[in-house]
């Protein structure tokens, strides 16, 4: 008797989690997590039957896009974007540290490769470069001031193209015939375009390099509706697990404090 009873609250712990209480879960990221987010996300769907649908955006337009109808049940940005939503009262308190990533060089697979190996032979291929993409986001803003201090921003400005977006910069490199271009991106953004044709050139150069960390952060709205509340709090911890941060890692996403 106590083994049938043990068995019909497994089965009915089995529908609760997989049938018709099962909840649909709004992600909005950053793009630069995409790599390493993707299987986590679905891991924690097969493991719970839930659904999550994710949408990717730049950081300068996540704060915008996470207050839009119908809104999200979770939020991965950088630290600083988090920061300003909690100040309004967008955020609550708790955070899962994602990871951070660094910025590398973007190419063709068939173009000529640049030497990124020192600041010095980096310096001279931005100049020697026939064209140079880079995004207005994290990365773009960073290059920016990279090339500022290199002392090169009006010859590099100067063939320079610019998107909104990093995938917008891997397709503009992807539909390129120039031999001496290439672009900057995240290190994980550009890998999600291998298939397509791109390659990793490199990280930047130690010296000059530089990494954003990605926070997850559940939004502060009052809890109308306690089981989306309760699988939006089960996914956070699950992005903390040891199989998320495993995820994480192998898709270069490296652990930050």
């Amino acid at each position: 008797m106590k083994s049938g009873w043990l068995l019909a609250v497994s089965l009915a712990a089995c529908l609760a989690s997989h049938g018709a209480e099962a909840v649909e879960l709004r992600v909005l990221s950053a793009g630069a997590v995409e790599l390493g987010l993707t299987p986590t996300l679905a891991a924690f769907q097969h493991g719970t039957g839930h659904t999550v649908q994710v949408s990717f955006a730049a950081a300068p337009a996540l704060a915008a896009q996470f207050g839009s109808a119908p809104g999200y049940d979770l939020l991965i940005a950088p630290p600083a974007v988090l920061d300003a939503l909690a100040s309004a009262g967008a955020i609550a308190g708790e955070r899962v540290t994602i990871g951070k990533v660094g910025i590398g060089v973007a190419m063709r697979a068939n173009a000529s490769a640049p030497d990124i190996t020192s600041v010095e032979t980096l310096k001279q291929e931005l100049l020697s470069a026939e064209s140079i993409v880079f995004n207005r986001a994290s990365t773009g803003l960073y290059i920016d001031t990279l090339l500022q201090r290199l002392g090169i921003a009006d010859a590099v400005n100067a063939k320079a193209t610019r998107y909104d977006d990093g995938a917008s910069v891997m397709r503009h490199l992807l539909a390129g015939t120039k031999q001496r271009e290439f672009g900057f991106g995240a290190t994980t953004e550009v890998v999600l375009f291998k298939d397509q044709g791109l390659k990793l050139v490199g990280p930047l150069p130690a010296a000059v390099q530089n990494t954003t960390t990605y926070v997850a952060a559940l939004p502060a709205r009052p809890a109308t509706d306690q089981a989306r509340t309760d699988t939006a709090a089960a996914l956070m911890r699950h992005l903390a697990s040891p199989t998320a941060r495993a995820a994480f890692a192998n898709a270069g996403i490296e652990s930050a404090p």
